[in-house]
């Protein structure tokens, strides 16, 4: 198995994605070798469920596995997630060392070395496939297609991409061709597609001319750990007695729809006034969310924690009130899921993967800022709504687990052996 990204060394759902289903598949007997692209020579933070290998060391040592999952780390220096508003960042932050050293506008966009690292990953994995044993190679997202495809050129096993995001959710309609090439080259030569959701399907059909019959979905789910609603009570933030709180949590990015989310409580606000709004995350559109809340002038009314982690995620979700996803375009959407693992209602938008599994929470069109503005209002000011809303939204996590997606991802894997 090949991702980018796997807890404590993630940064987004997709880590978190990858961990989730590595732990179901070990639980139906499975054994993952999962390769990543680097990661710390000295593993002191590692999940229970796994040994984390680290492949620039391979020849280093002769680790054991742990557990059914042994990760392999590749050095690289890609980046999983560049939006369509990171562009300007990206392309001032190389334009001096484009003009300088000649390259080309991806370059420019992505990173120099893109082509280079994208290229020394692939030739890490066909090493690898020489001396791992397995049955099925599968991907995570683009950044891992080349190197799978490697693999699979090799050892000849069917080849498994599972597709997160594509890259028109990432930079709004807008794709980068490189990127799109990729994508579309992993998938038309793997041997069957996963969606994590019918609106990804749909996507990948209609945006990359793949067959209906290649793509299946399989859904994302959440942890069944439990949580205790009162263990992360306590806050590091001022708030007043009788505040009710908004949260937003994510990349702060074109995709997430953090504009859509200031210009709501910009609403909310000339209406209700005890209300706090918290932005839990970092992204390409920070300074401009931070400016778009002062032009607003309730800049006074929103708190800003940067990006959180582990235990820090659970209590920033229970000090919510509500919890809102005003996503642009999300395949699937974890997020939703964990604020209804600590008892916090729901707010999402229509654009969404995770709408399609959740049927007791608030949905909302992404662009329509009026109808979003007054579910948030009803949500804080009812009592009775917000607790319905907990309640029901628990009974659908009840069948969003992550034993039942690795039980649908055997059968995928069935169907190509």
């Amino acid at each position: 198995m090949f991702g980018w990204e796997f807890p404590p060394f993630n940064s987004g759902g997709l880590g978190t994605a990858c961990y989730g289903l590595t732990k179901g598949l070990t639980n139906q007997g499975v054994k993952v070798t999962f390769v990543l692209p680097k990661g710390p020579s000295e593993m002191t933070d590692s999940p229970s469920h796994v040994n984390m290998v680290l492949a620039n060391q391979i020849y280093k040592s002769n680790l054991s596995k742990l557990n059914g999952v042994k990760l392999k780390g590749v050095d690289s220096l890609l980046v999983p997630y560049i939006a369509s508003e990171e562009y300007e960042y990206h392309l001032q932050k190389f334009e001096e060392l484009r003009k300088k050293d000649g390259g080309s506008y991806e370059e420019a966009l992505y990173g120099k070395d893109l082509y280079q690292e994208v290229h020394r990953f692939a030739q890490k994995a066909e090493l690898i496939a020489q001396f791992e044993d397995f049955d099925i190679i599968h991907a995570h997202d683009w950044m891992t297609f080349p190197a799978a495809l490697s693999a699979k050129n090799f050892s000849k096993k069917p080849l498994v991409v599972h597709v997160h995001a594509t890259e028109f959710d990432r930079t709004g309609g807008h794709p980068n061709q490189m990127v799109y090439d990729i994508e579309r080259e992993g998938m038309q030569k793997a041997d069957i597609i996963v969606a994590v959701s019918n609106y990804t399907r749909n996507m990948i059909i209609s945006h990359y001319g793949i067959v209906p019959d290649k793509v299946q979905v399989v859904h994302n789910a959440v942890d069944e750990e439990a949580i205790n609603p009162y263990e992360y009570s306590e806050s590091v933030y001022k708030l007043e007695p009788d505040e009710k709180v908004v949260l937003f949590l994510g990349r702060i990015t074109l995709q997430k729809g953090p504009d859509y989310f200031v210009s709501a409580a910009q609403k909310v606000l000339s209406k209700m006034d005890n209300v706090r709004f918290i932005v839990a995350g970092t992204g390409d559109m920070q300074s401009r969310i931070i400016e778009q809340t002062a032009e607003h002038g309730i800049s006074h009314k929103f708190i800003f924690t940067g990006f959180l982690r582990g235990k820090d995620i659970d209590r920033i979700y229970s000090m919510a009130d509500l919890y809102v996803m005003p996503s642009v375009s999300e395949p699937f959407g974890i997020t939703p899921l964990e604020a209804l693992k600590n008892n916090t209602p729901v707010l999402i938008s229509k654009q969404s993967g995770v709408s399609e599994v959740l049927s007791h929470c608030l949905k909302v069109d992404f662009w329509d800022v009026d109808q979003m503005a007054n579910k948030m209002i009803a949500a804080l000011q009812y009592d009775s709504l917000s607790m319905s809303l907990i309640e029901n939204g628990r009974r659908d996590l009840s069948t969003i687990n992550w034993n039942s997606s690795a039980k649908k991802m055997l059968n995928v894997y069935r169907s190509v052996q």
